[in-house]
C-alpha cells in the first residue's frame, strides 16, 4: 500500500494546507467536493500542488508533522521546485 503526504492550495501563494492519506483520489475527491467540513471547505483550499509517495505510513505521517512545522517560504519553495506554475495536479490522478 502506498500512503501520500500531500499539499493543497486556495489559490497560487494562497492558504496551504498539509496532509496524509493512503487514497489520494479520494482525499481529493473530498476536497474538492467539500465533503470534510473544516478548514479546506472554510478557505476553500482544494487544489493538489504537491505530493509524496511512501512506502511505510509511519514515514507519511513523520514528513507531514515535519512540513507542518516548516516556515511558509520553506513550503513555497519545496512547492515551486517541483510545480513552479502551481498547476492542480489532480487533473494528472487516475
Amino acid at each position: 500500500m502506498s500512503y501520500y503526504v500531500y499539499i493543497l492550495c486556495s489559490q497560487r501563494n494562497g492558504t496551504l494546507y498539509i496532509g496524509v492519506t493512503n487514497d489520494i483520489v479520494r482525499r481529493i475527491y473530498e476536497h474538492k467536493t467539500k465533503m470534510l467540513k473544516g478548514f479546506t471547505e472554510k478557505y476553500e483550499v482544494d487544489k493538489l500542488i504537491y505530493m509524496e509517495t511512501y512506502e511505510d505510513v509511519n514515514d507519511a505521517i513523520h514528513r507531514e508533522k515535519c512540513l507542518k512545522k516548516w516556515n511558509r517560504s520553506w513550503k513555497i519553495s519545496l512547492i515551486e521546485e517541483t510545480n513552479p506554475e502551481w498547476n492542480d495536479l489532480s487533473e494528472c490522478l487516475p
